[in-house]
């Protein structure tokens, strides 16, 4: 017999043996789980349920380190009484409380000083201690003070000699390395200046990356006229000029040009070496000296800004606006110059635009602007300011401007909103007299519509018989009697030649380009030709 057999031989019987049944007389313990009818017992080759299965509670409970061993055959096994499983009892709810809690004496917790997260690179709208509302109110600071700007001719002694020839071509060799990564290198540049004069960011607007390419054309001017002093004065006064409506100071551009001679050494390439340093900051010093110059010249006579307040809004067309704004103190320009805008709306983002008249006795200026796509500047004059809005004004610039003592006749190429130049300067001739001299004028726009100073004019040459007035549309529909038909540069080319003239074009950059080109072909000396392209940019 095999063991098998044994092992069910000594076995009870299932037969009347099941859930809810009790075991029968002839096994040993039966008598107690009959007088616990709630804990039924089960046959025992059946494996517990889940209520059955818990932790052994003591020392007898528990389980042995090995398999229980087999009883030996012809022993019948033994069922112990089913336990029930125990329940966690609930706790008593206490009694409602018959007494106020006690409050807690105040802790005094030490003042902690406010500190930034980035201490020496505040955000650009910096709000905390050491802000400019801080600083109006009183208010201790409780960061420490930025690094003190270095003033200018501070650092190497080298830098106090002008550059030579052979630092020229040693810092144009730098510019060429650097060209292909410019742009990583000017953003390099700027992030190192507000890292150590978080001051300076408030200086610049929100968008950077016009800044960066202007910042490397400048760089690369100042690079290619540095061999001749005048010239390079000639660019670098006007700009230290402008540099104060930005509050530019002169203590700020040595260190500005420490920064930017470290962008140029991570982005110089195997070139860069002490004697490359020194070229560079021999020309930054020189660079900074006539900014500085023409900076301090400027400010004996005239503010680094004006505030003008919208008085009039017209909407000549669609996209174009006539503004008259009202300065706060007298503003002296010319006609045919330009000046730099600044909207409440887009803060540190100038935009230069023409004065659209000749000086007037009350003071009151005139601006024609476009909205062109994407303006931000243009858009918010155009469509959002209105009488009571105040812009900010730079200094007036340009030199297209009439020499009245020349007394050579005038030819004046006006496109668009260009017309608001031009006849600032008719007026301004009208007004101290044309002493025999002819002026020309050629009006061009795409559709008859854009003309919207025509009859304007065209009023003043009825009172004037020295001014001619022909306009110009590419579009026939609609044109106004007498008009030419065509390109505005082509059209004054079918008039050539133009010896004896002097030039004056105002407009679309494209179109002034153009225009310059066609007169050069027409007769007109190249030195006679005027526009302010290469000052606005």
């Amino acid at each position: 017999m095999s063991t098998r057999q044994l092992v069910r031989e000594s076995r009870p019987s299932k037969a009347g043996v099941g859930r809810g049944t009790a075991v029968g007389p002839g096994l040993p313990g039966a008598e107690a789980a009959a007088a616990t009818p709630s804990a039924p017992a089960e046959p025992a080759d059946e494996p517990p349920t889940a209520l059955e299965q818990r932790e052994p509670s003591g020392p007898a409970e528990q389980p042995s380190a090995g398999p229980e061993p087999a009883p030996p055959p012809g022993v019948p096994l033994e069922l112990g009484p089913v336990r029930p499983v125990g329940l966690t009892p609930v706790p008593a709810v206490p009694a409602k409380p018959t007494w106020a809690p006690a409050v807690p004496a105040p802790v005094s917790v030490p003042a902690v000083a406010f500190e930034p997260l980035f201490r020496q690179a505040p955000a650009l709208n910096w709000v905390g201690p050491d802000d400019r509302w801080s600083r109006a109110w009183g208010v201790q600071a409780a960061v420490e003070a930025p690094a003190a700007l270095e003033p200018v001719g501070a650092g190497a002694g080298a830098a106090a000699e002008p550059p030579g020839p052979e630092d020229l071509v040693l810092v144009r060799a730098c510019l060429a390395a650097v060209a292909p990564d410019a742009d990583r290198a000017m953003a390099h540049f700027h992030a190192l200046m507000f890292l150590r004069h978080p001051e300076l960011r408030a200086m610049f607007p929100a968008a950077m990356d016009e800044q960066r390419t202007r910042l490397f054309q400048a760089l690369r001017l100042c690079a290619s006229r540095a061999g001749d002093p005048e010239e390079l004065r000639a660019y670098l006064g006007p700009l230290g000029r402008r540099h104060r409506k930005y509050g530019a100071l002169t203590r700020h551009y040595a260190s500005v040009a420490d920064c930017l001679v470290a962008a140029l050494a991570r982005y110089g390439g195997s070139g860069w070496d002490g004697r490359t340093e020194e070229a560079w900051r021999r020309l930054l010093a020189l660079v900074s000296r006539l900014m500085v110059e023409g900076a301090e010249e400027e400010a004996r006579s005239a503010p680094p800004w004006w505030q003008a307040e919208v008085v009039g809004h017209r909407q000549a067309t669609r996209d174009v606006a006539v503004l008259t704004l009202r300065p706060d103190q007298a503003y002296p320009f010319r006609a045919g110059q330009w000046a730099a805008v600044e909207t409440p709306w887009w803060p540190r983002v100038w935009r230069p635009y023409s004065f659209g008249s000749a000086p007037r006795p009350d003071g009151l200026l005139t601006l024609h602007v476009k909205a062109v796509q994407a303006g931000w500047v243009s858009n918010a004059l155009v469509h959002r300011a209105r009488p009571g809005d105040v812009l900010r004004l730079g200094a007036a610039e340009g030199a297209m401007t009439v020499d009245h003592a020349a007394g050579e006749d005038l030819l004046c190429v006006g496109g668009g909103t260009g017309i608001g130049p031009v006849a600032a300067l008719v007026e301004e001739v009208a007004e101290r007299g044309a002493a025999g001299r002819r002026v020309e004028v050629f009006y061009g726009a795409r559709r008859a519509a854009e003309l919207y100073r025509l009859e304007e004019l065209r009023e003043l040459a009825s009172r004037h018989s020295w001014l001619t007035v022909r306009p110009v549309v590419s579009e026939a529909a609609g044109a106004p009697a007498g008009a030419l038909l065509g390109d505005l540069p082509d059209a004054v080319a079918r008039y050539a030649p133009w010896h004896g003239f002097a030039a004056y074009l105002s407009g679309p950059a494209a179109m002034v380009r153009s225009g310059a080109a066609v007169l050069r072909r027409c007769g007109v000396p190249e030195g006679s030709v005027r526009h302010d392209l290469a000052a606005r940019d």
